[in-house]
């Protein structure tokens, strides 16, 4: 019996994975004319990588800016995304992400319970290059979402991986702006902000239409009648098939490739050591649209983020789990350091900008010249600010942290130069005492002092530098880490996969971090993926909706 002998379901869409792009474009499809749209998602539960993140979305020229008085115009945005990622962005596919994503922001407002609020003062993530925001505007936060709305299927949403508290959005989070009452009633209904209110919110849209989500359905190979996509075949954990007919088409919005060791070292620029998405994310998307015949892009790149391991695995089949590294080596008094004990970034950069300066490559000694690298503290630092899952002042010791009276002591039990890391702390000091990083100019910008990362009792520059000179001293080892990987199929403003004579296959649409990222490697700021990913997973539905069914 052939491949399309046979079908367990037949819909109009179905769209593969569960995160935000693929919710968005589960709802989008099914509002603009999909009527049985069907979810598949592989593991079992809810929400992906976006429901463990910050939750923002990058979106030029979105609503909010608008109402807030933001000016913004094309030839900014461009301006700076071509700074970002030179000779890398496609005009149809940026035009398309530039026109939508505003649209997608309002239809999803006004159609759905899914709420933001403009992070009005939030700089792009590099201020200084033409074009960039650096006072803010561009980047979306999310309203807090009463999970008491999902019932019983809160459970399924994924938990989250910020170090924040989730009682309300991320500016009220960081910004410490819940009083105790209002903090009371959130935790009675259970009010969740983040990542997990962008989630929450999105499946309570999906919930509201019907839309079913069939979990632990591995999404395998793809079936085509000729050129066209007509359905795809899932797998349960028992290996049992679920054939899917597909007569608009298939969504694949799998997210990135990052647990998948063997695609990362074919693929990937560097070494990537510490993925922080789920561990689900393993090429399945990537690996269909190849069969399929999709053209590639952008297959080199990563959404970087520092991270550190956790602790070993328990269980011999279990995935190691890093937390994330984004905020401790930003404020005073530490620093990153590389195996000679040298600085080598800025330690206030955006997180993916830094991850490129850390799979730096040395010709000359053929190395990573920052790999492995730690990050350094001293005392002051580690009873005044979280570190990881180690709060202020705890006396706790973790398996991650080591500790030693002496920078040397330290080095030694590292497996860094001692000689360097005290040379290098001292010059270090020499600077904050003098106010100015000399070497990588770290508190000259408005993101460097941003108070989500440093610490506002201070004045620039001294929200992010401080002296490190108060034992015992403290090193961890740090993980060349990514929120996923940002290549995959490429495709047109429609959010069809082309193939590599640049013609859509008929059938075959793709959304988030599954996808070739439209804006090559640029990260614009918060929400650098969200935002894009989400517009196209809104961009794949609206033409699926309006797509004549395959009979």
């Amino acid at each position: 019996m052939s491949e399309q002998g046979r079908w367990d379901r037949e819909v109009d869409v179905a769209v593969l994975g569960s995160g935000g792009a693929a919710l968005t474009a589960a709802i989008s499809a099914f509002d603009h004319g999909a009527r049985e749209v069907l979810i598949l998602e592989k593991g079992n539960m809810v929400g992906g990588t976006t429901a463990m993140s910050g939750g923002m979305l990058w979106i030029p020229n979105n609503p909010y800016q608008v109402a807030a008085g933001i000016a913004e115009s094309d030839e900014d945005v461009v301006a700076y995304l071509d700074a970002l990622a030179p000779g890398q962005l496609e005009p149809d596919t940026l035009f398309a992400f530039m026109e939508n994503g505003p649209e997608m922001i309002r239809y999803f407002t006004e159609k759905t319970p899914v709420r933001f609020h403009a992070f009005a003062d939030f700089p792009d993530y590099q201020p200084y290059l033409p074009g960039a925001k650096p006072d803010g505007g561009r980047s979306l936060d999310n309203e807090g979402f009463a999970f008491a709305e999902l019932g019983k299927l809160a459970s399924r949403v994924n938990p989250t991986k910020m170090a924040y508290p989730v009682r309300g959005s991320l500016s009220e989070a960081i910004g410490g702006l819940l009083d105790g009452e209002t903090l009371a009633d959130r935790e009675a209904r259970d009010v969740r902000g983040l990542g997990q209110a962008l989630i929450g919110s999105l499946f309570k849209a999906v919930l509201d239409r019907n839309i079913p989500i069939e979990f632990e359905q591995r999404a395998r190979k793809l079936v085509k009648d000729g050129d066209r996509v007509i359905g795809v075949i899932a797998e349960d954990a028992n290996g049992k098939d679920l054939r899917v007919r597909a007569r608009r088409g298939v969504v694949i919005a799998t997210g990135g490739f990052e647990w998948n060791e063997a695609l990362v070292r074919a693929f990937v620029r560097g070494p990537l050591t510490g993925p922080v998405s789920v561990p689900e994310n393993e090429g399945d998307g990537l690996i269909m649209a190849v069969e399929a015949g999709a053209q590639l892009g952008n297959m080199q790149n990563a959404w970087w983020m520092q991270s550190v391991l956790e602790r070993e695995p328990q269980h011999r089949n279990a995935k190691p789990n890093f937390l994330l590294g984004s905020d401790e080596r930003a404020r005073p008094g530490a620093i990153l350091v590389n195996r000679a004990g040298k600085r080598f970034v800025n330690e206030a950069a955006n997180y993916n900008a830094l991850g490129k300066a850390i799979v730096a490559f040395d010709a000359g000694r053929h190395e990573y010249s920052n790999l492995p690298y730690w990050l350094i503290l001293d005392q002051r630092y580690k009873d005044k600010y979280p570190l990881f899952t180690s709060m202020p002042g705890s006396e706790q010791a973790y398996p991650y942290l080591m500790k030693a009276d002496t920078l040397a002591e330290l080095a030694a039990m590292a497996g860094i130069d001692p000689a360097g890391l005290e040379a290098n702390v001292a010059r270090f000091n020499t600077m904050v005492k003098n106010g100015h990083d000399d070497d990588f100019q770290r508190g000259d910008t408005t993101y460097d002092n941003y108070y989500m990362w440093g610490d506002t009792a201070f004045d620039p520059p001294y929200r992010t530098l401080g002296l490190i000179d108060q034992a015992p001293f403290y090193a961890v080892k740090m993980e060349s880490g990514a929120l996923g990987t940002a290549g995959g199929p490429k495709t047109n403003a429609d959010a069809q996969v082309i193939d590599w004579q640049g013609n859509p296959i008929p059938g075959l649409y793709a959304a988030g971090n599954a996808m070739a990222a439209v804006l090559g490697e640029a990260y614009g700021g918060a929400g650098g993926t969200l935002g894009p990913g989400m517009t196209f997973g809104y961009i794949a539905g609206k033409h699926l909706g309006r797509t004549i069914p395959n009979a």
